[in-house]
């Protein structure tokens, strides 16, 4: 599995109980738009599918998981930390919107040019306008706004946003 077939979506946190159940931290709403029997975690690097053998909220943004052979605390500290994402094929099956998580990674278009201007790393949904925060091809960061209006397409096969940019905007 590779970093581009998937999204994050959460981490993991300590241990709660002692036969193997974790709490998973998530900025997605995944788990009300589609079901999946595992998530993917970022261990030591390497991407490793994690089956559910059950879960259930404990909150609108934890959730308590039970993994499939991971039946101690102990085995469980192991997991505190690690990144939690989501096969982006799964999510793109579920249909409906797209979560600002499942951008990250996209490839920003200037849709007037036709220029790749670069990838989306962050969404900032802290203020009240939402910004993509996105890597140029020279190593610059710019903070582009995600304005409706602005955006032509998403295209998910090609992992592209399309947009209207306003003039000048890429040299700031």
């Amino acid at each position: 599995m590779r970093y581009e077939e998937v999204y994050k979506i959460g981490k993991i946190g300590k241990p709660h109980g002692i036969k193997g159940e974790v709490t998973l931290f998530f900025s997605d709403d995944v788990f009300d738009r589609t079901d999946s029997d595992y998530v993917v975690l970022c261990i030591d690097g390497i991407l490793v599918p994690f089956f559910m053998e059950e879960y259930r909220f404990h909150g609108s943004e934890t959730a308590l998981v039970k993994f499939c052979d991971i039946d101690s605390q102990e085995a469980a500290r192991e997991l505190t930390g690690c990144d939690v994402y989501f096969p982006r094929s799964l999510a793109d099956e579920a249909g409906g919107d797209m979560s600002l998580a499942q951008i990250v990674g996209y490839t920003i278009v200037d849709v007037q040019g036709g220029s790749h201007v670069g990838t989306i790393e962050s969404v900032d949904d802290s203020t009240a306008n939402l910004l993509f925060a996105v890597a140029t091809p020279d190593g610059r960061e710019l903070l582009l706004p995600a304005h409706a209006e602005l955006v032509e397409y998403v295209d998910t096969e090609r992992q592209e946003v399309g947009m209207h940019l306003p003039e000048g905007i890429t040299d700031l």
